[in-house]
C-alpha cells in the first residue's frame, strides 16, 4: 500500500479533535512507578532485615535474654540449695540439665549464670560506650596537641597487661560483680575511643560542620549535635562487638577464680567448676559452655550484619 493510499484512508476516518481527551499531570504521574523515599535508618533496617543470618542471630539473642529471665522460674529448684543425695545426676525429666557436684539444679544455675554474664557484659559495654565516645570525640574534634596528649595516654594505658590490671583491682577491692565491671572498663573503652576519634577526624572538616561553625555554633554543640550523630553507625557496631568481648573476659576471669564468687555463678565459673569431672559428667560443662559459645557467636554475627547494614559503601 502506497503513502497516497494511507493518506486517503486517514481522511475517511474523519478524526476530530474532540474525539481526544486531554491527560492532566495527575494521570501522567499515576502511571509512573515511584519508590518510597527512605531515611538512612529505615534503609539500614531494610538491609538488615534482608540479612537472614543477622536476623536469626538477633532472634537467638532475644530468646536467650528472655530465657535468662523466665528460665529459673520454670523450675521448682533454686540455684543455691545443696542436695547431697542428688549429686551429679544426668539430665532427666526432674532435672532438665542434670545436677552439679553439690546437687544443685543445672538448668536453674545455667540460666542464672547467663543472666549474670549478660548483666556484666552489657553494663561494661555501656560504660565503655560513654567513656569512649566522650574521650574519642574530644580527641578527634580538637586535634593538635590535645589529640596527641590524649592519644598517648590511651596508648600507654592500652599497653599495660589487661590481666595484671584486673588482678590488682580484684586484690585491692572485694571481688564482686561491680568490681568485675570496673576491671573490664579500665581499658575496655580505649577501642571505642579510637573508633570515635577516627570518625571525628573524617567529619569535622565537612561542609555542614563548617557551616554550623560559621553560624556561631560552639564546640559542644558541634560535637554532640552534628558530629556524634553522624558517627552513630560505627559506634553501634562497635558496641555490639564489645558485649561478647566483655562476656568472654568475665568468663575468663571466673575460670581463673577471679570472677563471680560463690554462691553466685556465672557461665565462666560453672565451666571452671565442671572442669574436674568433665569426662565423667560432661553435661556439667556442655550446657554452660554451649550457651556462652552461642551467645558470643550470635553477638558477633549480629554485629557483622549491623555493620553491613550501616555501611553506606555497601549500597548498590
Amino acid at each position: 500500500m502506497s503513502v497516497k493510499d494511507n493518506a486517503v484512508n486517514l481522511d475517511k476516518l474523519q478524526v476530530k479533535p474532540e474525539d481526544f481527551q486531554k491527560v492532566g499531570a495527575d494521570e501522567k504521574q499515576s502511571e509512573v512507578i515511584q519508590r518510597e523515599s527512605l531515611s538512612a535508618w529505615r534503609d539500614a533496617w531494610e538491609r538488615l532485615r534482608k540479612n537472614k543470618l543477622a536476623m536469626t542471630s538477633l532472634s537467638v539473642l532475644v530468646l536467650i535474654v528472655l530465657a535468662s529471665i523466665v528460665g529459673p522460674m520454670l523450675s521448682p529448684y533454686d540455684d543455691r540449695t545443696n542436695d547431697l543425695l542428688s549429686t551429679n545426676l544426668p539430665p532427666s525429666a526432674e532435672h532438665w540439665f542434670g545436677t552439679d557436684d553439690l546437687g544443685r539444679d543445672m538448668f536453674v544455675r545455667t540460666w542464672m549464670g547467663a543472666r549474670i554474664s549478660l548483666i556484666i557484659g552489657l553494663a561494661a559495654a555501656m560504660i565503655d560506650l560513654m567513656i569512649g565516645v566522650i574521650y574519642g570525640g574530644i580527641m578527634g574534634y580538637f586535634g593538635g596537641r590535645v589529640d596527641e596528649i590524649m592519644n598517648k595516654f590511651s596508648e600507654i594505658l592500652y599497653s599495660i597487661p589487661y590481666l595484671l590490671v584486673t588482678i590488682l583491682l580484684l586484690v585491692v577491692l572485694e571481688p564482686s560483680i561491680t568490681t568485675i565491671i570496673i576491671a573490664l572498663c579500665v581499658t575496655g573503652w580505649i577501642n571505642m575511643s579510637w573508633i570515635v576519634r577516627g570518625e571525628m577526624l573524617q567529619l569535622k572538616n565537612r561542609e555542614f560542620v563548617l557551616a554550623s561553625r560559621s553560624m556561631g555554633a560552639g564546640a559542644g554543640r558541634l560535637l554532640f549535635r552534628h558530629l556524634l550523630p553522624n558517627a552513630v553507625g560505627p559506634i553501634i557496631v562497635t558496641l555490639t562487638l564489645t558485649v561478647p568481648s566483655a562476656i568472654f573476659s568475665e568468663a575468663f576471669l571466673s575460670f581463673l577464680g577471679l570472677g563471680v564468687q560463690a554462691p553466685q555463678a556465672s557461665l565462666g565459673s560453672m565451666i571452671e567448676s565442671a572442669l574436674t569431672g568433665w569426662m565423667y559428667y560432661p553435661w556439667r560443662m556442655l550446657f554452660p559452655a554451649g550457651l556462652i559459645s552461642l551467645i558470643m557467636l550470635a553477638f558477633n554475627l549480629f554485629g557483622d550484619g549491623l555493620r553491613d547494614a550501616l555501611d553506606p559503601k555497601l549500597k548498590k
